[in-house]
């Protein structure tokens, strides 16, 4: 009876690791959901690899152990690629964003969000799916008078942009013909600086090669950009899948060392990270704390620390 159970769960463990790697032979959008959670399947597969090898002490065992291994051990190490130096030029300015998407349907919030946003100090807002909070835009106007998106630069409530400066040369992009208005840049004068703000809410990786080519519509829009740059939103993958990192890559962009879960909110910390915040220098990424409280929302919210230099 041992030998047979070991024998199945050998034999499932042999087939998710065999899925797992096939992201080093191919970019499939059909594994994009085993990408992202490529540090979780390979703790799991490791637990059971040790099982099977207490109980048989075979080769067989010990080979998906050391397969398990090599797989996170990968995994932590692509999760610290691109990581932020968090060290600011002595005459950089200091900069606070807060970014989250609040989810359509969650109105019954409004006003609990508003408060947190309020609360925050944040010198600009990335809000998604921001039609739930409609009915609080006016209250979030006296401390935040500039906003791009809600009806401000698009026809309907979707991406919302709120700065306590103006956002000069606002502009809506749509990425691909599955949602419009789904990027956002802006610039504002900070003391002198030109910052240019960026927020973008990508497709989900499992519609076929839209995530993808929406990451690459962003490339070459931001490839325009020069000067210290805030890219933030809801990228629905996480940062070590194929297509992020090779996104990460050709804008030569900085992410927090160890990026906060923000989905799916039920596994609290031990979810992943698929909401982002990333700069590009002379915009130095500081430090990026997740909010305490999913308010209603199926992501958490993030916030975070920068220091702008000229």
């Amino acid at each position: 009876m041992t030998a047979k159970l070991s024998c199945m769960v050998s034999t499932a463990v042999a087939a998710v690791l065999f899925v797992a790697s096939l992201r080093y032979v191919a970019d499939f959008w059909l594994l994009a959901f085993v990408t992202s959670f490529q540090l979780h399947i390979a703790l799991v597969c490791i637990l059971l690899s040790c099982l099977i090898f207490w109980l048989t002490r075979d080769a067989v065992s010990a080979l998906l152990l050391v397969w398990s291994l090599a797989l996170a051990i990968h995994a932590v190490i692509m999760l610290l690629e691109f990581s932020t130096s968090a060290t600011a030029a002595p005459d950089a300015r200091a900069f606070r964003l807060l970014s989250f998407n609040v989810l359509t349907d969650n109105a019954a919030n409004a006003d609990a969000i508003a408060d947190k946003i309020l609360e925050s100090g944040a010198d600009a807002v990335y809000l998604f799916e921001a039609a739930a909070l409609q009915s609080v835009l006016p209250r979030l106007q006296e401390t935040y008078p500039y906003r791009l998106g809600c009806f401000t630069g698009t026809p309907g409530c979707d991406l919302l942009m709120l700065s306590k400066r103006p956002l000069l040369e606002g502009q809506f992009y749509s990425l691909s013909d599955l949602r419009r208005d789904r990027f956002a840049l802006a610039r504002i004068d900070l003391d002198g600086t030109t910052l240019t703000l960026a927020a973008g809410h990508i497709t989900k990786p499992y519609f076929d090669d839209y995530h993808r080519d929406e990451l690459d519509e962003v490339s070459e829009i931001l490839f325009r950009v020069t000067g210290p740059l805030i890219l933030a939103g809801d990228f629905n993958s996480a940062s070590i899948a194929p297509d992020m990192r090779a996104f990460l890559a050709a804008n030569d962009l900085k992410k927090p060392r160890w990026e906060p879960a923000t989905w799916p909110t039920e596994a609290g910390r031990f979810g992943i990270a698929i909401d982002h915040i990333f700069a590009r220098e002379p915009a130095t990424l500081m430090k990026t704390t997740r909010l305490p409280d999913s308010l209603g929302s199926n992501h958490y919210g993030l916030m975070a620390d920068f220091m702008i230099g000229k």
